[in-house]
């Protein structure tokens, strides 16, 4: 292949656009290979394209070693199809919704399920023709409420969703293991540095879940793991160590406090410090903020509901409320912060002095954060004006409707495996897997008829891979101040030979140099323009093909200059070694492999 810069259509920019916020955005916007049309929707150039169809080619190889057959499904699906599933109301503003001349309602898919799921329902019948894993690789979209970051979170976006039928669990673990093994061949293959981290299911359902993730600091997910053995989850899924049950019959009664203008935890730890204790027949007291029980008032709102529902979650005074955990462990119910109006419909919750010693009898649903364990006792409002309770014990003076990771995580809280201090990082979800299990085929009858002729419920599985996400994603793990710098797995092209100034010998040789290249399949970008070096430098830098290979003032010499784009180093080699030297480090990359994984 020979791509030749005076032909491209391409054009670099100087200057990062308006709107960028991470360095992949500003960097396939300036070196042209992407262009924006509208927020979270962009068009891909040239050079763009040859990325996607590089990791695109990476995907299938590996999608085929284990056996996967490419299909591919409409973006436009009728509405009674995710009705019948349920997702037409759990995806709530997600979907984009549309509908025909004839007033058929459709939507514009953000996942196939579905579809698959009725696929071989249509095709197949008997035990007999599974094990299945179907996949494409297909546009799908979403209403994101904020697209941003480019092409990291987009609006219209591609991915590779795969799917396995199987007619039993244990069809569905070697199903997973082994799309999980194929997960780790691409993103290695990709060049990745990841990790395999826990997740939540969410709106897919299902049982196991787990995301490959990209570390990088401007990732958009958060993720926590173990600083000595292998425990790794994301935010929404992450299990931490909590303290020791309590023997709550060691506390004393729990007492009334008269704390005045303390609607806050930090104005209730000056108060509760500064009170005569010996006014309650108590010894003297010091308080801090881990020692008061927050109560945070919520409401969540079931799909196909009619209204909103109150919900008070407990947390150590002294942690904050995550609300994306929260809301990945309850999806697909929405989770909002309570609003004045909603407090208003309930008087006798009083804002800053909520206790959940009375959310039972309000028929108010209360959960708490493990931390807050059996038998602890907390500072926690009384549910007057003005008024505070200490000595309330859980499963004395209160018993909440059950448990709910939901306090932010920090650093140094212990793994709930080995107990070890947690270390918190930001990534990228590069893929998510799932074991679906049987929620689709129940949903469509998916069933085959077993040995003993008796009908059999299909168990799926979902797994799926961002392409345009991994695009961008490797632009921010590998970027450097100059530019992108791309693996060779998936550059537009090995080498850029680069002729500089006008001597015609010089691009004459430069010409020579790409044909050889090329009959090697060695892939070339030719910078054939009548540009200055200055310029072609700089794109050539900012373009981030891992070779540049540059013919110039050396010739006289008979020499030429071999740059590694990646390590910034550089060397001259006899022009008549050139071409060896080249296809050489691109043969190398090709077998080396990359990435490297942690799970």
């Amino acid at each position: 292949m020979l791509l030749r810069m005076s032909t491209l259509f391409l054009r670099t920019l100087r200057d990062d656009p308006a709107d960028a916020e991470v360095p992949s955005h500003r960097l396939l916007v300036r070196g042209g290979y992407v262009r924006r049309v509208a927020p979270g929707i962009y068009s891909w150039l040239p050079l763009g394209m040859a990325v996607l169809a590089n990791v695109e080619r990476i995907v299938r190889e590996e999608m085929a070693s284990i056996g996967a057959q490419e299909v591919h499904f409409p973006a436009l699906i009728p509405r009674e199809i995710f009705e019948a599933s349920g997702r037409w109301a759990d995806y709530g503003d997600a979907l984009f919704r549309l509908s025909d001349r004839k007033g058929g309602d459709y939507l514009l898919g953000p996942t196939h399920e579905e579809l698959f799921t009725l696929l071989v329902k249509g095709e197949y019948s008997s035990y007999k023709d599974y094990p299945l894993a179907l996949y494409q690789i297909q546009t799908k979209y979403r209403d994101e409420a904020r697209p941003r970051a480019g092409v990291l979170r987009g609006r219209e976006f591609i991915m590779k969703d795969s799917y396995s039928f199987d007619l039993s669990e244990e069809g569905l673990q070697r199903s997973y293991q082994a799309h999980r093994d194929a997960y780790e061949r691409i993103f290695s293959r990709l060049g990745f540095d990841y990790r395999i981290v826990f997740a939540m299911s969410g709106a897919m359902g299902g049982s196991a879940s787990e995301e490959f993730l990209a570390p990088t600091p401007s990732g958009e997910d958060t993720f926590v793991q173990c600083t000595h053995c292998d425990y790794a989850a994301n935010t929404e899924a992450v299990e931490i160590a909590g303290p020791p049950a309590q023997d709550g019959s060691a506390q004393p009664a729990s007492v009334v406090l008269d704390t005045p203008d303390t609607p806050t935890i930090a104005t209730l730890v000056d108060r509760l410090n500064s009170l005569d204790w010996a006014e309650y027949g108590l010894p003297e007291q010091q308080f801090s903020a881990a020692q008061t029980l927050k109560n945070v008032v919520l409401k969540t709102h079931q799909p196909g509901a009619d209204r909103w529902e109150l919900l008070v979650v407990g947390v150590p005074g002294d942690r904050e409320v995550d609300m994306k955990r929260l809301a990945g462990q309850l999806e697909p119910v929405e989770v909002e912060q309570a609003g004045a109006e909603d407090l208003a419909a309930q008087p006798d919750l009083v804002k800053g002095y909520i206790g959940p010693q009375l959310l039972a009898d309000l028929k108010v649903r209360y959960l708490v954060d493990p931390l807050v364990v059996e038998g602890s006792a907390w500072v926690t409002g009384a549910n007057e004006e003005g008024k505070h309770a200490a000595f309330v014990v859980r499963g004395r003076d209160f018993d909440p409707a059950g448990e709910i990771g939901a306090v932010e995580i920090r650093d140094g809280d212990r793994c709930a495996r080995c107990g070890s201090p947690l270390e918190i990082a930001r990534g990228i979800e590069l893929g998510h897997v799932f074991q679906l299990g049987r929620k689709f085929a129940e949903a469509f009858g998916l069933t085959a008829l077993g040995p003993e002729g008796k009908p059999v419920t299909i168990t799926m599985g979902s797994y799926g891979v961002g392409i345009t996400r991994a695009v961008a994603a490797l632009a921010e793990q590998t970027h450097d101040e100059l530019g992108l710098c791309w693996p060779r797995a998936v550059a537009p092209a090995d080498v850029q030979v680069v002729p500089t100034g006008k001597d015609v010998a010089a691009v004459a040789e430069a010409e020579r140099i790409a044909t050889e290249l090329v009959s090697l399949g060695v892939r070339v970008l030719l910078d054939d323009r009548k540009a200055s070096p200055g310029v072609k430098f700089k794109d050539a830098e900012l373009l981030g093909v891992p070779t540049i290979l540059v013919v110039g003032r050396g010739l006289d010499d008979g020499v030429v200059e071999l740059r590694d784009r990646r390590s910034g180093e550089r060397r001259e080699v006899p022009v008549g070694d050139a071409v060896s030297a080249v296809h050489a480090e691109a043969s190398a990359d090709q077998t080396s492999g990359g990435g490297a994984s942690a799970s």
